[in-house]
Formats: structure tokens, C-alpha cells, sequence
């Protein structure tokens, strides 16, 4: 069996090129003419634009003085509402609302461990807001639940919901009270 040696073969003669050398196209002179055409267009017309810039403000000025002299003096204002607004008084009825015999509470989470249920705790708290922990012995065995309340009117209730949202507790639910 031959050994090969393909590094102390060193690399092939390159191959001669044997195509004929294809001429140059010739100059694209319809392009060129084309193209000269439009620049020197262009040039033309922004030395018309120019002409007609030099001359528009000496004419736009004079017009200017003219309506400046042609305006009346304006008066200074006086405002009434500014002095009438301290002494107003504005009078609005509103509907008593109505409380309703049960209040509210609000569960913001329910767990199979207490740890789970003071850690939930202590967010609320850091709100600002005072929940508790009641254990519940149901159908499927023991839960740590999480409440808030008891809240006589349900917009209260409401109120600590969107401020428990902002801190990202989002699974507050709000129930008439009913742990007996």
C-alpha cells in the first residue's frame, strides 16, 4: 500500500486561462447625455429659485409695516370669573348609598401551607394594608386563606384591590363575608 504524502506534494501549476479577453463595451453615451441634460436642469432651476428668494422679502417686508400700522391697539382683558370664583359656591345632589346588611371581605389567596400564606401576608402589609390568615378545613382537607375586611361599603374594598394590583397581587376577589 502507497503512502501519500499530500504535504510534500506542494500545490498544482495553475491552469492557463485559454478564453479569448471579450472587448469593452462601449461608453453608454445616451446615459451620459441624458444624465449632463438633467444636471444642468437642475442648475437652472435653482438659480430661478434663487432670483425669486432675493426678491420676496424686500416686498414681504413693506407689507408687513403696512399691516402693523393698519392694527388697532389692543386693550387689556379683564377677567370677572377670576373674582367671581372664590365666592361661588356650587351645590350638587347626591344619592346616599345604601349599606348593605352583610359587608364584604376580600381573599387574595388561598394555600395548603401557612408559610405560603404569611409570606402573602407580609406583601399585603408592606401596602400599607392589614390582611389575616384563617385556616379553613373544607372537603379537600386544610387551606390557609388570606382576607382582608371586613369592608362596609364594596367601593372601600375596591379601593384596596387597585392599590394591591399596583404592587402586582393580582388575585384578590371580593365576597360577602361568610366565614362561620
Amino acid at each position: 500500500m502507497a503512502h501519500k504524502d499530500y504535504v510534500g506534494r506542494g500545490r498544482a501549476a495553475p491552469k492557463q486561462n485559454n478564453r479569448k479577453e471579450q472587448p469593452k463595451p462601449p461608453l453608454p453615451w445616451l446615459r451620459i447625455v441624458i444624465t449632463l441634460a438633467l444636471l444642468i436642469g437642475f442648475v437652472v432651476f435653482l438659480w430661478t429659485i434663487r432670483d425669486n428668494a432675493e426678491q420676496a422679502p424686500a416686498s414681504g417686508n413693506e407689507q408687513q409695516s403696512q399691516k402693523e400700522q393698519a392694527l388697532p391697539e389692543l386693550q387689556e382683558e379683564e377677567w370677572e370669573f377670576i373674582k367671581q370664583l372664590p365666592s361661588t359656591t356650587v351645590e350638587v345632589e347626591v344619592e346616599e348609598q345604601e349599606l348593605s346588611e352583610r359587608p364584604y371581605l376580600m381573599q387574595c389567596g388561598s394555600f395548603r401551607t401557612e408559610e405560603q400564606a404569611e409570606e402573602l401576608k407580609a406583601r399585603i402589609a408592606f401596602q400599607g394594608l392589614e390582611s389575616q390568615v384563617r385556616a379553613s378545613n373544607g372537603k379537600n382537607g386544610l387551606w390557609y386563606r388570606v382576607i382582608l375586611g371586613p369592608y362596609t361599603l364594596k367601593r372601600a374594598a375596591e379601593t384596596d384591590r387597585h392599590t394591591l394590583r399596583r404592587a402586582n397581587i393580582n388575585n384578590c376577589k371580593i365576597w360577602y363575608w361568610n366565614l362561620d
